[in-house]
């Protein structure tokens, strides 16, 4: 969808949706309902970076698979806000090591809970921070920019190609320098919003789904799911150890004392009592897993063979 005429020049994210009713004319019914309807241009733009979306997706995990690889996201505003969203969620949902996650917002954690929007304009900033972070050829460095040209988010690109690292660049508009810098770059073109400029609407929805098809996929594809549920997960509740309990039973077929009698012999370390459920010890579990990698697909498939 373009903008209005007045906004041709411009940005798609920064004009407003064409013959769109202004907002601030409507009854609350059809404020709600322009707002909704907005929204789920989101689901259009991801859908349209599929292949992109893949092909980033399969490059980090080539690269992650690497030791001591690292994940590392930057954005500035809402972007930043968004990649700081799904970033802190991988250490308890995947138990992805914090050593290998550094999440980089413009103007630092100030910016998250009152705006700095001037710090998106330091692209110095974010070249600082990665050179300290000594970038190698197996970081993936993932940029996000819903107008394409925030300079903290290109500087970081850059820096991420000069130091060999897979660079995936994320952006609303297209033809822009987040995508002309990034090795993968995805295009999620949102186009004009109801409320012109604020690309915490449709833009920045589209930025959460596409990080979170992209992180998810990602920690499958490095062995952090099997059969459809969180086997890396950390432990730390009263309702984790529940959800522990219930991927050890539906993954074993076991009853609930026999899946926590497992689990509690762990450590709580899910993929360990799915093979203790199964009639391992802790001993073996350990060394199936190893064998394989941490692969508890190959490990679980290797002691039913062995039984």
């Amino acid at each position: 969808m373009t903008g209005t005429a007045e906004g041709a020049d411009r940005p798609g994210t920064e004009t407003l949706e064409h013959d769109a009713p202004y907002l601030d004319t409507l009854d609350d019914e059809a404020l709600f309902a322009t707002l909704l309807g907005s929204q789920a241009k989101a689901i259009g733009a991801v859908e349209r970076a599929r292949p992109a979306l893949i092909g980033a997706t399969v490059a980090a995990a080539e690269a992650l698979r690497e030791p001591g690889s690292r994940l590392i996201y930057c954005g500035a505003g809402t972007s930043g806000r968004v990649a700081l969203l799904d970033g802190v969620e991988l250490n308890p949902t995947f138990n992805w090591p914090e050593a290998r996650l550094h999440i980089l917002v413009a103007g630092g954690s100030a910016s998250i809970v009152e705006a700095q929007e001037g710090a998106e304009d330091d692209g110095a900033a974010a070249t600082r921070a990665l050179d300290e972070l000594r970038l190698g050829a197996g970081d993936v460095v993932v940029g996000l920019a819903a107008s394409g040209t925030t300079p903290f988010v290109v500087a970081a690109l850059e820096a991420g190609n000069r130091a060999g690292a897979l660079t995936i660049g994320m952006a609303n508009n297209a033809g822009t320098p987040v995508l002309a810098k990034a090795r993968c770059p995805v295009l999620l073109e949102t186009g004009a919003e109801a409320l012109a400029g604020s690309t915490r609407l449709a833009a920045g929805t589209s930025q959460k789904i596409a990080l979170n098809i992209f992180s998810t996929a990602l920690m499958v594809r490095l062995g952090k799911v099997y059969r459809g549920r969180m086997i890396d997960m950390r432990v730390t509740n009263r309702k984790l150890q529940g959800r522990a309990v219930a991927i050890v039973r539906d993954i074993v077929g076991c009853d609930e004392a026999r899946a926590r009698k497992a689990l509690a012999a762990c450590e709580f370390d899910v993929r360990q009592a799915i093979l203790v459920a199964r009639g391992a010890t802790r001993a073996q579990a350990l060394a199936l897993l190893e064998r394989h990698g941490g692969r508890i697909a190959d490990a679980d498939r290797d002691l039913t063979q062995q039984g």
